[in-house]
């Protein structure tokens, strides 16, 4: 099995989201976080369902990070349960793995 995953959240700000990017690539346990802004989510919160506007982050790591990428996104994060939804990446170009293996070292 591959050692890297992709990892999604969702944030209520450009800001939180620019603050959160930079914190985690910064530590080193993400390589690389897009931000996808304005997106529209609709759930199901306390018995009612709610509409938001989110901001959608995509997190590159390896398999070894999740926990502390994990443990980074709740104390950074402004909702009390935040999104945090691991999925393996089966495969990739070398020279992309080689990069995030470098960025997360």
């Amino acid at each position: 099995m591959e050692p890297y995953r992709v990892v999604l959240t969702t944030v209520s700000s450009l800001e939180e989201a620019r603050r959160m990017a930079s914190s985690l690539v910064e530590q080193r346990l993400a390589a690389c976080v897009n931000i996808l802004n304005e997106i529209q989510s609709v759930y199901r919160w306390q018995g009612a369902v709610e509409e938001s506007s989110e901001v959608l982050l995509l997190m590159k790591t390896r398999v070894e990070k999740l926990e502390a990428l994990e443990a980074a996104v709740r104390s950074l994060h402004s909702y009390e349960v935040p999104e945090f939804l691991v999925l393996p990446a089966n495969g990739g170009s070398s020279a992309y793995l080689k990069w995030i293996d470098e960025s997360v070292e």
